[in-house]
């Protein structure tokens, strides 16, 4: 069975609730109850983990290393953080960056990702589909 870890970050916990025509009407905790259900007939375990902690999505990252794939919304860190970005270098696990919008057709300062260097591709614009699709993704890497 594979194994792959799903990291959530910075204000991904307010989905459901924050800016609904821009993230949907879902709670990360609907979102996460549909893939475990879908993906475990297909031999899938997930793990999910959301925090609003850079050093805890770091510390998420360093143990990534027992699973056999990573998926990352950094939320807001996708733009600052090259702390993750080095953390997410070192691993050498496939690793998808997922965004529920679209990052680059949004402000200015989303467009920058310090994240799109490490991964292995980059899902974004399709709502909360974008998990379904990069546990996909993964199945088959």
């Amino acid at each position: 069975m594979k194994r792959i870890i799903i990291i959530n970050g910075p204000n991904l916990n307010l989905l459901g609730s924050r800016e609904k025509e821009i993230y949907g009407d879902k709670t990360l905790k609907e979102i996460e109850s549909e893939c475990k259900s879908y993906f475990l007939k297909n031999k899938i375990k997930l793990e999910f983990i959301q925090s609003n902690s850079e050093s805890k999505i770091i510390d998420t990252i360093h143990k990534a290393r027992e699973y056999d794939g990573l998926i990352i919304n950094a939320g807001a860190f996708t733009h600052t953080s090259i702390a993750i970005h080095d953390a997410l270098k070192i691993l050498k696990i496939p690793k998808i960056e997922v965004h529920i919008s679209n990052i680059y057709s949004r402000e200015e300062f989303r467009k920058k990702s310090f994240i799109s260097p490490v991964v292995n591709g980059i899902i974004a614009g399709f709502g909360t589909n974008v998990y379904h699709i990069a546990i996909d993704s993964l199945r088959y890497y």
